[in-house]
């Protein structure tokens, strides 16, 4: 069998420090920005002549955090409450052979930078701060979007939650990060399949550790507490 290498031609940097939070799709979470950062080889100006003109983008990338040796011909996906099994190819599971995935994201702008030549800032991006991006491609109306496409046992985007912050703690956040960290956890972050009102859960975001919990369909916010930086 043919093997083909491929190295990173960018890096994305957002406020998803770890995986839990991370949006389970692109475009759940528009309001979360991030910026992809091309690694020195690619910093070329001309690499990206004509990418303005598109609305949304499409990045290849890699489940860098899901790595392993040997692999799974089926798997149990959340959607399905974490107990049926099917083909790991008719799911967007992480714990593939080859651990790739695929995401549509709107290009938000592309600025340059000294250092770090041209960046591009992209919204609704389901990828962890540091995941290396393979590839880049535009996204075409015409060609990607299907109208009557059926979505399988995921025919939508699952549940939303109400989200409630009874004390004020979104008001230490900037009004941009507020909006992108409400529209995080109205999706609800937790495992599908965790249905316990009293547990509180605790989730990195940016500089800050989220703490919060659900009762049925609303998400009460617990505290918003700056972390204190590592040396």
């Amino acid at each position: 069998m043919d093997e083909y290498t491929i190295k990173p031609i960018a890096y994305i940097h957002n406020d998803l420090k770890t995986k839990f939070g991370v949006p389970r799709q692109s475009g759940l979470a528009n309001s979360l920005l991030s910026e992809i950062v091309f690694t020195p080889e690619y910093r070329v100006s001309d690499a990206l002549r004509g990418m303005s003109d598109f609305s949304h983008i499409w990045l290849i990338w890699s489940f860098s955090e899901a790595r392993r040796s040997d692999w799974s011909p089926t798997v149990r996906p959340p959607r399905l409450g974490g107990n049926e099994r099917v083909g790991v190819f008719a799911t967007r599971s992480p714990y593939r052979p080859n651990s790739l995935a695929l995401s549509c994201v709107k290009l938000v702008r592309i600025e340059h930078r000294d250092g770090l030549g041209d960046v591009i800032t992209v919204s609704g991006a389901d990828l962890m701060n540091g995941t290396p991006i393979y590839d880049i491609k535009p996204y075409l109306p015409y060609a990607d979007s299907i109208e009557d496409a059926i979505g399988g046992f995921a025919p939508d985007g699952g549940k939303t939650l109400e989200v409630i912050d009874e004390g004020g703690e979104l008001n230490k956040l900037t009004p941009e990060k507020s909006n992108a960290l409400t529209e995080l956890l109205s999706r609800d972050p937790r495992p599908q399949y965790h249905d316990d009102n009293e547990r509180v859960y605790g989730m990195e975001y940016g500089d800050y550790e989220i703490k919060f919990r659900v009762d049925g369909k609303e998400l009460f916010i617990s505290s918003i507490e700056k972390q204190t930086k590592k040396r």
